[in-house]
């Protein structure tokens, strides 16, 4: 499947934005909106969206963030700031929604990592959306994630990775430098998101690995201790991606859970 492109005229700037539709004919159908992590995209997710759609009969929608993939790529002087992810969930994600006129009858939200993070940020705000699924979700900031972005910025700096991010994105700096300069950044220290989780009122599904390198079960525990109506599932045998390590969990999960909410 050929992705699609759309231009959005954000507060800052007009970009063009990679998407896919799939299951477009099924009109009925709950939309689910894929959210891809850090260093994500359309194709990265490869045919986990259309997976989980035809065991599910749903409607999906997956598209590469500005910066991403084949999307607009970031400015080479470009420096995220800490609000980064907040400005895709209240400018990028509606504007996108707008543009393919979609999301006047609710949507559901799919959030992988920073995807998720943003996923809870936009559930906080927008009513329109009828339930969140967000795998290994960041709410604060801790030291192994930061570990783990320092490993990561060597591995891409001497080990191959940017040879590999090159298969899913144009411009594979584009993307890694922005993610990565944002978290490494001091400022960014004190992000901390607790505050907006707390005011969501949809059902949520929370997914993470056991043995996620990225973060730890306390991101879990704190959305719980906010939203005692959300639902855990703390996934053995699985790092910080549980779509590529424990994929069918992930979809039998997602389907009970959309269907125990109509």
């Amino acid at each position: 499947m050929l992705p699609e492109f759309v231009e959005l005229a954000l507060p800052d700037r007009v970009v063009l934005v990679e998407y896919q539709r799939i299951a477009c004919s099924l009109a009925d159908a709950p939309l689910l909106i894929f959210i891809h992590e850090g260093l994500g995209s359309v194709s990265m997710w490869r045919d986990f969206p259309q997976r989980i759609c035809e065991a599910g009969q749903y409607r999906g929608l997956v598209y590469s963030r500005p910066g991403y993939g084949n999307s607009t790529p970031r400015a080479a002087r470009e420096k995220w700031q800490p609000d980064y992810l907040q400005r895709e969930a209240d400018d990028v994600l509606p504007a996108l929604l707008h543009a393919l006129d979609l999301g006047q009858t609710g949507y559901w939200l799919f959030g992988h990592s920073d995807g998720a993070s943003i996923a809870l940020l936009h559930a906080a705000s927008h009513r329109a959306t009828r339930g969140a699924i967000v795998l290994a979700p960041h709410v604060f900031v801790e030291q192994i994630s930061l570990d783990g972005i320092k490993l990561t910025v060597e591995k891409y700096r001497t080990g191959g990775l940017e040879a590999n991010l090159a298969r899913y994105h144009a411009e594979p700096d584009s993307p890694f430098y922005g993610w990565s300069d944002a978290w490494l950044a001091p400022a960014f220290r004190d992000w901390n998101i607790e505050a907006q989780v707390a005011q969501i009122r949809c059902p949520l599904l929370v997914m993470q690995g056991e043995g996620d390198e990225y973060g730890t079960m306390a991101q879990l525990d704190r959305i719980k201790a906010a939203l005692p109506h959300s639902e855990l599932l703390k996934l053995a045998d699985c790092g910080h991606i549980p779509q590529r390590d424990r994929p069918q969990d992930v979809i039998d999960a997602t389907i009970r859970f959309v269907a125990a909410h109509p």
